[in-house]
């Protein structure tokens, strides 16, 4: 079985949480990835692992909301642009030095994620898009809140 395979059942189980999870893994992988480039003058690997960090922040932002996230929503927009600019000018400058800080926010940011996945509410303020099969069938009024608030959590990226 390929490693793309297994990563691919592995997550099969996984929570809309473990998910965002898994991709800040990712991202912390390729920019990992990106500094071994550098090191190796292999502009085209940096370009790559770079290029697949850049896709996995595109997708995260792509997929926040706002109209359920409030200021949550848009703390990780500013996050995840802040982290594309930086990504690319790391890879621009070929620093070593940029990657690792971007790496240190992305790993910062993850620890939070991972509180979340401890908390069983949390799932349930996920866009459904970010849900799993069986999460998505939680009753919306375990959701929201008296007048259509986000339940008291409010990580609803």
């Amino acid at each position: 079985m390929s490693e793309r395979n297994y990563q691919q059942q592995s997550l099969g189980g996984a929570t809309g949480v473990e998910q965002i999870v898994a991709l800040y893994d990712g991202m912390v992988r390729f920019l990992y990835r990106a500094m071994q480039c550098v090191e190796e003058d292999d502009v085209r690997g940096r370009r790559i692992a770079v290029k697949k960090v850049l896709d996995i922040l595109t997708y995260l932002q792509a997929r926040l909301r706002p109209d359920l996230g409030g200021t949550v929503a848009a703390s990780l927009a500013d996050f995840y642009a802040t982290m594309f600019t930086m990504t690319l000018e790391a890879s621009h400058l070929e620093s070593k030095e940029q990657f690792e800080e971007v790496i240190g926010f992305v790993r910062n940011v993850r620890e939070a994620w991972m509180v979340v996945a401890r908390d069983p509410e949390a799932g349930r303020v996920l866009p459904r898009e970010l849900r799993t099969r069986e999460e998505r069938f939680v009753p919306q009024a375990e959701v929201y809140g008296p007048v259509g608030e986000v339940a008291a959590s409010g990580w609803s990226a």
